[in-house]
């Protein structure tokens, strides 16, 4: 079992979704992102700790080697990489960039309207396009700050 699948069994088997791992270049940092979404106020430090304290026990007994685990929230700037990260946020605004352009064009700023067949329809400025999930480099949810 490779280090994101351990991982992300571990952080699931607790009740909370693995957003993202993050490596440092020689391995020594680990940086864990996980969300609940079902959780009112979003993840805590007491989930953090939580996640961590397990992680650490599991990451010895399989003598995965590093120096720092970091356990965070995905933030309000939350990255979207599976199919269901952009269903679940759909109707919000996001920036995206591109693996290899779509007409000249790598950087897109628009709002999610769905995800079908492998495929992302994103309302941008000048209409609605199109994109394959696979050539989405980066995408992160834009935080909104309304007033009440």
């Amino acid at each position: 079992m490779d280090l994101h699948q351990l991982v992300d069994k571990t952080v699931t088997g607790l009740g909370f979704e693995l957003v993202d791992v993050e490596q440092s270049p020689r391995g020594r940092v680990l940086r864990l992102f996980i969300d609940k979404p079902d959780k009112p106020g979003g993840i805590d430090v007491e989930d953090c700790a939580l996640v961590s304290n397990q992680l650490t026990r599991v990451l010895a007994v399989e003598n995965v080697d590093y120096e720092r685990l970091e356990i965070s929230s995905p933030g309000l700037d939350r990255v979207l990489k599976k199919p269901e990260d952009f269903e679940r946020f759909c109707g919000s605004e996001i920036n995206l960039r591109l693996r290899l352009p779509l007409s000249g064009r790598r950087n897109f700023n628009g709002v999610v309207q769905g995800v079908q067949d492998g495929k992302l329809r994103l309302t941008i400025d000048t209409g609605e396009v199109v994109l394959d999930l696979g050539n989405i480099d980066k995408a992160r949810l834009v935080p909104r700050f309304d007033k009440k």
